[in-house]
């Protein structure tokens, strides 16, 4: 499979962050500032630094496993521990709507490029 440049694929894992935060807190109806998303987002993108160091992703960034797999617990691990200290407590249900939501989008948009590039070279 060809390598794909790294920073497509920090956009994507950032934006599969940013959106559950979006998400989460506006159907709490608690997106009232710009500090409090940050606040949200925060320990989730701390997860998501240290899974892509951690795993040394820009080696295969879009790689599915072990690459997203090890970066979406990495994002979801640490992002649950380290909410007590930006914003609330530990819930969970909280932790299983994260680690479902972060699966879907962080390994879901890996497969799907996986998928794409098979394709390519398919054809």
């Amino acid at each position: 499979m060809q390598k794909l440049p790294a920073w497509p694929a920090v956009v994507c894992d950032l934006v599969c962050v940013l959106v559950f935060t979006l998400v989460g807190t506006a159907s709490h109806a608690s997106a009232g500032s710009a500090w409090h998303l940050v606040a949200v987002a925060a320990p989730f993108v701390i997860g998501l630094a240290v899974g892509w160091l951690a795993t040394r992703a820009w080696r295969a960034p879009a790689q599915p496993w072990p690459t997203g797999v090890a970066i979406w617990f990495a994002t979801v691990a640490l992002g649950v521990l380290l909410r007590p200290l930006f914003t609330g407590g530990f819930a969970w249900t909280f932790t299983l709507v994260t680690a479902g939501f972060l699966a879907l989008t962080m390994i879901g948009w890996r497969l799907l490029a996986t998928l794409a590039q098979r394709r390519r070279q398919a054809s």
